[in-house]
């Protein structure tokens, strides 16, 4: 494995990692706060925007250099 593939899948492996505990935290948060329904949904549609955003960032690039 050539260290060009090892960090390719070492990003998508940690930042996966970084993603899920990004989202423990903000369910934590709404938890802690008492946010009920509505307001998880808020905390999580908000907060969670910017790492969907990046998620589709990278699908669109795959599909336009078609990797």
């Amino acid at each position: 494995m050539e260290i060009e593939e090892f960090e390719s899948l070492m990003m998508t492996v940690l930042l996966s990692g970084f993603c899920l505990f990004m989202l423990f935290i903000m369910w934590d948060l709404a938890r802690k706060s008492n946010a009920g329904r509505l307001g998880t949904c808020v905390i999580i549609g908000g907060l969670g925007l910017g790492m969907l955003a990046f998620v589709v960032k990278g699908v669109v690039i795959e599909l336009i250099l078609g990797v």
